[in-house]
């Protein structure tokens, strides 16, 4: 059986050409990812990502010079996670992303790590409360696939 998922229409080609990358990356360095998660502030991260050690990585996608200067919401995403990352196609300047985040860059085949980011620790209720929800929203979405 072959599921076809649908972009959800927000995003551009540029866009979700990078979150593929993101994505190829991430499940090659033992991450789960759900893409468009959407955090208890009602915030929504493009991409978030789950380790094996239960490493919770948040990488926003920016398209675009325009897309990076009208996002003022992403240093909120910092309190969700251990570690956040900025997520470019190669034809956007490296230059203009804030460097205390780390920064990825992709394309629809791969991605890369240019930056490491800084890590912070998840206070323990904030892991259970990202890891739970991560579980939840993974198998409603899941299951919508089996019965829509």
């Amino acid at each position: 059986m072959t599921i076809e998922l649908r972009p959800d229409g927000r995003q551009s080609e540029t866009a979700l050409a990078v979150q593929r990358g993101v994505g190829r990356l991430m499940r090659s360095l033992g991450f789960a990812i759900l893409n468009e998660f959407t955090l208890a502030t009602g915030r929504r991260a493009d991409v978030i990502a789950l380790g094996d050690s239960g490493a919770i990585w948040i990488i926003e996608i920016k398209s675009s010079l325009e897309d990076f200067r009208v996002d003022q919401k992403w240093p909120e995403y910092r309190d969700f996670c251990d570690r956040f990352f900025f997520a470019i196609p190669q034809t956007l300047d490296p230059e203009i992303m804030p460097f205390e985040a780390g920064l990825i860059v992709a394309d629809n085949w791969g991605a890369e790590i240019i930056r490491q980011s800084g890590e912070t620790t998840l206070h323990a209720s904030r892991r259970k409360a990202v890891t739970l929800a991560f579980a939840r929203v993974s198998s409603q979405r899941l299951h919508s696939l089996y019965d829509p």
